[in-house]
This record gives structure tokens, C-alpha cells and sequence, in this order.
């Protein structure tokens, strides 16, 4: 089958490059999956395209991404749900009310400076969405915060147990959780059903599924498969089920099925076994094998070149700008104002102000709902690569 064929070349040309450059990243001292980015971004229009348009073409070509695609929305489906299994409602809910301030602070902060952006860039950038999901979806994006690579972060510098890194990691887990509700919000009213469906009983069916997810589907989880239970294929099968039906209920209720897959993590019984083997089994194919399919798929999709006017330069200069200021700075203000050192302060707003892989899941469905134009895509591509390459050098 020539699909097949163009499909295995495509992964190994895709896991090659991601591999050099995720080593490369490392040895300067940045983390891996910068790198991994970074290589989805250099096989797309941006370089490859550049050097050989057609190698790219022929590699990538328009009617040939269709199975590239499927994999990497498996990839991005098993990610969400990962995440949602490290995020710990009960830990969160003994955490110091400066942590919830200075997280809520760092997501309402962006949606204020975003909203003061959308008259410069809801005109010219937009790609035609209307202007309330297009300041709701900027302030989503701003303000959210790549968990995992956070946390990857502070334990590769052995920061997790400190203060600085619990209280990083605590405002990080409440970003992501108010972050994709806000997301979910977007969707619902950006989607094209929103014109068959009222959004009133849209938004209730939302509400009824979440309600259900927590005060239903955790109990019985907890009670058939407890957190201490030994692992097994029956066990890792339900947690399976749980998450596919989870993302199919999502996209039934126009939501989005990566929202779906992270509240089946968060219901998961954490803390015991059935976590560790679920991790064990999962991770190391999602982050190896099925994420740089992703990445890869969003480089044909970014295109530096659109940026083609100093003009643009400049609001993209801006979008980073607003990007810092609203996430890095807001956190340390608010963080100081709790009682801790500047010093500490700005360590927890520089990690929090970490985007990576997670700013571009959320940039594609932004993409994908017409709210960015291609060039505004690319843009806040290239903020969450200036976030995420400065979170190191910053820390040190």
C-alpha cells in the first residue's frame, strides 16, 4: 500500500530528526521535547521547505497526512490523559490560598492584556472567528502552562520538593485545570454546531458530563479499581475504555476530545499501582513514538515566512511581550505579596510562565476552529518556543 509506505517513512524521518535534536537541546541544556518542537518546525515550510520544496512535498504531501494526523491526535489523546493522571485534585485542595491567587492572577491577567490586544489583532489576524472566542481563546493561550515539562524540569534540577518547586507545580496544576475548562468554553462556542444546538443547553450538557465524571464515574473507579490494586491487562483495558469513551463524548458534545481525555485522567484513582503501571505502559511509546508525529504535523502548518513584514515582526515581538509580562511577571508580583522572597518569587513566575508542548496542542485547536489565521498560528508558535527556550537559562 503506498499510504503505508509514505506512513513509515514519514515516522522515521520524523523520530530520526526528533531524536538528534531533542540530544542536541539537551547537551545546550534545554529540555528534550524543545528540541523535539523545534524539529516539527524545521521539517514543515519553515526550513525544509525552504532548502527543497520538493523533498517536503513529497514527504509531506497535502493528500498524504491523513494517517500522520490520526496517529498524532492518538499521540495527543494518551497525552492529555497522562496529564490529567499527574494533576491531583486533593493535594490542590490543601494548598495555601496564595498558590490559587497567584495562579488565578497569571489567567486572568492574560485575558485582560489580551483583550486590550484583539482590536490590534482580531482585524487583521483573526482568520475571520468572532471577537469573543478570539480573546478567550489569546487568554487560554497565554496563560497556560506546560505541566510536564515543568515538572521535568524541576526534577532534573532537583527542585521538586523545594518551595519554590511545590509552589510552582501547584500553580501549574491549577493553570491547566482553569485553562482547559476556559478552553472548553471556546470550543463550545466557536464550533460550527454552535449554530444547530442552543449554546444554553450546550454548556448545561458540558456541566451534567463533568458532574458525572467526578461524583459518578471517580467513585466507581475507585471502588473497581483501586489505586493499591495489582496491575493487569483487565485493569489497564477499563482505564482504556474509560478514556475513549471519555474523548467520544467530547466530540459528541461539540467540546473536544482532548478535554475529554484529560478529566478521564483526572478521575483516575491516583497514588498507587494502577498509576504506576498506566505511566509504565504508556509514556514512553506517547512521548517517544506518537508526540513528534505531532510535532511533525505542526510544522507544515507553521510557516516563518508568512511573517514577511516588519510590521508583523513587531506584533509578534508584542504577542511575546504581553505573553511574559501576563504569566512571568503577574506570578512573581502576586507570589511576592504572599510572603516569599523576590529571588523565589521570580524562579516560580519563570516556570510558570513555561508553555511547550502544551501551547501548541492548544494552538492547533485554535487552527483547526478558524479562530488563528496561519500567520497568527505561526506567531504564537514562535512565543511558545521564546517561553519555554527561556524558562532555563532564567532558573540558572
Amino acid at each position: 500500500m503506498p499510504e503505508l509506505k509514505l506512513l513509515f517513512l514519514q515516522m522515521a524521518v520524523i523520530l530520526t530528526t526528533a531524536r538528534l535534536m531533542a540530544a542536541a537541546f539537551r547537551f545546550a541544556g534545554q529540555p528534550a521535547v524543545v528540541g523535539e518542537m523545534a524539529a516539527g518546525i524545521l521539517l514543515g515550510p519553515s526550513l525544509l521547505g525552504r532548502i527543497s520544496p520538493a523533498i517536503m512535498n513529497s514527504l509531506f504531501p497535502a493528500d498524504g497526512l491523513a494517517p500522520l494526523s490520526a496517529l498524532s491526535q492518538v499521540g495527543l489523546i494518551l497525552f492529555m490523559f497522562l496529564i490529567g493522571i499527574e494533576v491531583r485534585p486533593a493535594s490542590l485542595r490543601s494548598t495555601a490560598k496564595s498558590v490559587i491567587l497567584a495562579s488565578q492572577a497569571s489567567i486572568v491577567a492574560p485575558l485582560l492584556l489580551g483583550g486590550a490586544l484583539a482590536s490590534e489583532l482580531h482585524s487583521r489576524l483573526s482568520s475571520g472567528a468572532p471577537r469573543l472566542p478570539f480573546v478567550l481563546f489569546l487568554a487560554t493561550a497565554m496563560g497556560v502552562t506546560a505541566f510536564p515539562v515543568l515538572a521535568r524540569i524541576l526534577a532534573e534540577r532537583g527542585l521538586m520538593h523545594t518551595r519554590v518547586g511545590v509552589f510552582a507545580v501547584s500553580c501549574a496544576a491549577f493553570d491547566d485545570l482553569t485553562a482547559w475548562c476556559l478552553l472548553a468554553v471556546v470550543t463550545v462556542i466557536a464550533r460550527p454546531e454552535a449554530t444547530q444546538n442552543p449554546l444554553p443547553w450546550r454548556f448545561a450538557a458540558l456541566l451534567g458530563y463533568i458532574l458525572a465524571m467526578v461524583f459518578l464515574v471517580r467513585p466507581v473507579f475507585r471502588l473497581l479499581l483501586p489505586a493499591t490494586a495489582k496491575p493487569g491487562p483487565c485493569r489497564f483495558g477499563a482505564a482504556m475504555i474509560l478514556l475513549l469513551f471519555s474523548a467520544w463524548a467530547n466530540e459528541a458534545l461539540a467540546v473536544h476530545a482532548l478535554f475529554g481525555a484529560f478529566l478521564a485522567g483526572l478521575v483516575i484513582p491516583k497514588g498507587g499501582k494502577l498509576e504506576q503501571d498506566l505511566h509504565e505502559r504508556l509514556e514512553s511509546v506517547t512521548v517517544v513514538l506518537l508526540l513528534p508525529l505531532f510535532f511533525a504535523f505542526t510544522g507544515p502548518r507553521t510557516s516563518i515566512g508568512l511573517l514577511n513584514h516588519p510590521r508583523l515582526w513587531l506584533l509578534c515581538g508584542l504577542i511575546v511581550i504581553v505573553a511574559i509580562v501576563s504569566k512571568l511577571l503577574v506570578s512573581a508580583v502576586v507570589v511576592h505579596a504572599s510572603g516569599m522572597p523576590w529571588r523565589e518569587s521570580l524562579a516560580v513566575g519563570v516556570l510558570v510562565n513555561t508553555k511547550g508542548l502544551v501551547e501548541l496542542v492548544i494552538l492547533n485547536v485554535g487552527l483547526d476552529l478558524h479562530i488563528l489565521s496561519p500567520t497568527l498560528f505561526s506567531m504564537m508558535v514562535i512565543m511558545a518556543l521564546a517561553t519555554t527556550l527561556m524558562t532555563t537559562p532564567l532558573l540558572d
